[in-house]
């Protein structure tokens, strides 16, 4: 038998793991609020991709993961499991990002929320105006619009 022959075998014995397999690594998977394929081989794209995944898990004031959050809890997992090192709080994280416009500003940046000088809470810039981020005390990781023109952007170094 030819190793022509064989292929339409090979391809009926692998089955559906194997299609499926093909489909993820050649085709592309749709996210909301997950930047697009061009994009993703990024750390900051990847982190934005984590921080997503971890839509519904509950907030929990100084949680770091990986099924409980705060706002920097999540930045902090998100870009950790990229490799990239940050703080632990929000103020601490913006002082360690690489600072720029509102019109730079990418999916995968860090969106930090702040009242004069002070930062209170970050999230994770998701495009459209959008962040994934964990707000509040009995509220869940969420994607949502940003509601306050008071922020100031971060790029991950």
């Amino acid at each position: 038998m030819s190793a022509l022959n064989r292929v339409p075998s090979l391809m009926v014995r692998a089955g559906t793991a194997s299609a499926l397999t093909i489909a993820a690594v050649g085709g592309s998977v749709v996210v909301p609020g997950v930047a697009s394929d061009a994009a993703a081989a990024t750390p900051a794209t990847k982190a934005l991709k984590i921080a997503a995944s971890k839509k519904g898990s509950p907030y929990k004031y100084g949680a770091t993961g990986p099924k409980r959050f705060d706002c920097s809890g999540l930045t902090l997992y998100s870009f950790k499991k990229v490799g990239k090192k940050l703080p632990r709080t929000a103020a601490q994280q913006y002082n360690k990002t690489h600072h720029i416009s509102a019109k730079s500003r990418k999916a995968g940046d860090l969106v930090f929320f702040h009242s004069g000088s002070s930062v209170y809470h970050v999230g994770i810039y998701a495009g459209k105006g959008k962040i994934w981020h964990s707000p509040k005390t009995g509220d869940v990781v969420r994607l949502q619009k940003i509601w306050t023109k008071s922020v100031w952007y971060g790029r991950v170094k």
